[in-house]
């Protein structure tokens, strides 16, 4: 089962992006961030000729996400149970491709925070605290959990382009990188860190100062596997091709192979 995660920041636009990518790349699963449309608007017949289900929990203009996947998503559930929030910012839904193959997957857009310090900093940290909580309530319901998408927290200073530059900075805080330890020792695992580092180990760039062309990027987008899924992970992979052409998403697609 091949799962992936896209921030496509503004379905609307990215629209092409997205179906040119799944004909040439026909994963099992993708978890999209980063919608900005309502999910009336979602593009379902689109996605439905390529052969995926989609389940949507679509946000005018903000946040949104979704899981699309060529096998029938159960049990879905939008957002965090009795967190008082009206952003759309979780997705998860099971997916069962055969016998001994049901995977929990969850596709999560973390808050940005803004700049420490200010309230949508403090937001975030409250927000990643019932991530977590959250998280090990589904680790208590399933094993083979799968936790992709738009972390906004680069977890250490080798997964940002200029460390020094970045220090204390949001996305790579010290509070956020606890909290993202937090999550992992939850007894999720960062699949990334299961291979040898790349030579291009980022996954989104600012499109401002021609960064993707001189690869000052961070690595913000994740996927978190729950320790079966770990050992059943046999690659992963940051595809930057979406990223050079025209009017592209600030991310690139991430991808992991599962032998099921």
């Amino acid at each position: 089962m091949k799962i992936a995660s896209w921030n496509v920041n503004s379905l609307r636009v990215r629209l092409p992006h997205l179906l040119d990518w799944l004909k040439a790349n026909p994963v099992d699963v993708i978890g999209l961030q980063e919608l900005k449309l309502v999910d009336e608007q979602f593009p379902i017949a689109e996605l439905q000729a390529l052969g995926y289900h989609a389940a949507v929990n679509g946000q005018k203009t903000y946040n949104g996400v979704a899981l699309l996947s060529r096998h029938p998503l159960e049990h879905v559930a939008r957002d965090m149970p009795g967190y008082g929030d009206d952003h759309r910012r979780i997705i998860a839904a099971t997916v069962n491709a055969g016998t001994s193959s049901e995977v929990r997957v969850v596709s999560a857009y973390v808050p940005n925070g803004h700049a420490v310090g200010t309230e949508k900093y403090a937001y975030k940290l409250r927000w990643l605290q019932a991530f977590k909580e959250y998280l090990n309530g589904e680790l208590c319901r399933t094993q083979q959990l799968a936790v992709v998408g738009d972390y906004n927290i680069a977890p250490t200073d080798a997964d940002v382009h200029d460390p020094v530059r970045w220090e204390g900075s949001v996305l790579c805080s010290e509070p956020e990188r606890a909290a993202f330890r937090a999550l992992e020792a939850l007894g999720l695992k960062d699949a990334f860190t299961l291979f040898p580092r790349p030579e291009q180990p980022y996954t989104w760039w600012d499109y401002r100062s021609f960064a993707f062309r001189r690869n000052l990027g961070l690595r913000i987008d994740h996927v978190l596997l729950s320790a079966p899924l770990a050992q059943k992970c046999s690659s992963f992979q940051i595809d930057t091709t979406p990223r050079r052409l025209e009017r592209p998403s600030d991310h690139a697609p991430v991808v992991v192979n599962l032998n099921l």
